[in-house]
């Protein structure tokens, strides 16, 4: 077995200082993540690294160092990811308890750089907020007031502020003057929490929008905890922008770009940059997700600006890395580029891309090693050994997917926890793995096959096949073989949280700038 070196804390925290290329990897599930981890540490799990590394880290030579908290994962990862290519893998010295016994800051919950500096701009700009009994009274007196949900669209439907309209954090500064044409009408801008309702309204701040605007003070786990109700199933959309609009905004955008000390690049700068070795350069489209489909740059992954500035370790996870933002109307890709500057990284937005340059379309696909191969049943013989018995089906999906919907019989499984999750389950003759297309079930072939013994198939396409057959699912936790740790229970999202959870996770991020000045690595500046 080759010997893996280690890298120690003040090594990693010298290189954060000095702003160099730092990918620090958390292997554990979401759930353990959150529990602590160091700011700028990027979760990918065991389970899942080959779907996400090659695009969350893309270049071979990157400096990855790897760590768990005592649990065997990070070795793994670590011969896995030597495996993949990449030539500069270490082990964090000691795991998550190094780290801590070092002196390093860990932080709870996830995406939290940004959070921690949403509470910093609000503590240095002073954002301006309302608290959710003086939105209601606004509203109940019919006021003048428009409320911009900031979150994605699937968030706002699940639950928003009644009359809310959805507009994802860097739509805007873009759409605001189509949704608020007189200057006197007030603008309220809300998410789940704090983070994004407090961007969103410094964003029109910073871009001297005339209106009157401020936040919903602590989003809708504000508006619960003050005993008022919330609407379900909204569909408010955007509005479409006028030319007169889309300019304004853009030359308003600029400057706040500008000021932020966001890099001006051409395409063929951006190309230059793609040919270093030595750094790592992530190109992202940050319009929505529909205008990236209808035609994009080729290369580019789709992060839409609101939640590239909000899950800014989940698409770019070298810190120190170099980021180039794309749009078509010169307003997203400048203030997404102007919150990115002020997070600490270096960012620059393209300035002479043209509809003929945005030649790909589709959604974007994610790059991946050579996917394993292996037999594939059907869903009709699948469904037949499944009623012979002697045939134990392992599902790998998200357990969010599972609960919702999975084939009858289904047993849900971590694949970094297979031999805890095999020891539960019944003997069998042989095994079907599946999860939603089949793709990470094909990753764990080979490793099912050592751990049993037994032949091992895929089901042909996924439970998605099985769906498309018309053939009879099941839902709730019904064989789980190991405990749902692939999520983290974020207490500001769904109907169902309790009080005292929400009430705590506000306590929290009121506690972030404290924690930020200990860490001491963050090299944040607010404009």
């Amino acid at each position: 077995m080759t010997t893996i070196a280690t890298r120690a804390f003040p090594s990693l925290r010298q290189q954060l200082l000095a702003k160099q290329e730092v990918a620090l990897i958390d292997v554990r599930e979401e759930a353990p993540f959150a529990e602590a981890h160091p700011l700028f540490a990027a979760n990918i799990p065991l389970s899942r690294l080959e779907l996400e590394i090659y695009a969350r880290v893309p270049s071979r030579d990157t400096a990855i160092t790897v760590y768990d908290d005592g649990e065997g994962l990070a070795e793994i990862a670590a011969e896995r990811l030597q495996a993949l290519g990449y030539t500069d893998v270490a082990l964090l010295a000691g795991g998550l308890a190094g780290w801590r016994e070092a002196g390093g800051e860990l932080f709870r919950d996830v995406n939290v750089p940004s959070k921690a500096f949403g509470e910093l701009v609000e503590s240095q700009r002073h954002t301006p907020s309302l608290a959710a009994e003086d939105v209601q009274a606004l509203l109940d007196d019919k006021a003048d007031v428009v409320v911009l949900d900031a979150r994605r669209f699937d968030e706002y439907q699940t639950m928003s502020i009644p009359g809310g309209i959805s507009v994802p954090g860097a739509e805007l500064v873009l759409r605001v003057r189509e949704l608020a044409p007189n200057p006197a009408t007030r603008v309220i801008v809300n998410c789940a929490g704090r983070t994004r309702s407090i961007i969103g309204t410094q964003s029109l701040v910073n871009a001297g929008i005339p209106n009157p605007v401020a936040a919903l003070r602590n989003g809708t786990i504000g508006w619960t905890l003050a005993g008022q109700q919330l609407a379900h199933g909204q569909s408010r959309q955007l509005a479409p922008v006028s030319e007169d609009t889309r300019s304004t905004a853009a030359a308003s955008a600029r400057a706040v770009a500008d000021k932020a000390g966001v890099v001006r690049a051409s395409l063929e700068q951006l190309t230059q940059w793609q040919a270093q070795s030595n750094r790592t350069t992530y190109l992202f489209d940050v319009r929505t997700e529909a205008e990236f489909a209808d035609g994009h740059l080729p290369g580019a992954r789709s992060t839409p600006g609101g939640q590239l500035v909000q899950e800014t370790d989940h698409f770019a996870s070298v810190r120190g890395a170099r980021i180039v933002l794309v749009d078509d109307d010169g307003v997203r890709a400048n203030m997404s580029a102007s919150w990115l500057a002020q997070l600490g990284w270096e960012v620059a937005v393209l300035d002479d891309v043209r509809p003929e340059h945005l030649t790909e379309t589709g959604a974007w696909q994610p790059p991946l090693p050579t996917v394993p191969e292996g037999d594939a049943v059907t869903p009709a013989q699948l469904a037949a050994w499944l009623e012979e018995g002697n045939t134990v089906l392992l599902d790998f999906t998200t357990s969010a997917n599972y609960v919702k919907r999975h084939i009858p019989g289904a047993h849900w499984a971590l694949r970094a926890q297979l031999p805890q999750a095999l020891e539960s389950l019944p003997l069998a003759e042989r095994y079907v793995l599946t999860c939603g297309s089949s793709l990470l079930a094909r990753f764990a072939l080979g490793e099912v096959k050592a751990l049993t013994g037994k032949p091992v198939f895929v089901l042909e396409g996924g439970t998605a096949n099985w769906i498309a057959a018309q053939r009879p699912l099941e839902s709730g936790e019904t064989h789980l073989a190991v405990p749902r740790t692939d999520r983290y229970r974020r207490p500001y999202e769904g109907t169902d949280n309790p009080r005292e959870a929400m009430q705590a996770y506000l306590d929290w991020e009121f506690g972030l700038v404290e924690q930020l000045g200990r860490d001491g690595t963050h090299g944040f500046s607010v404009i």
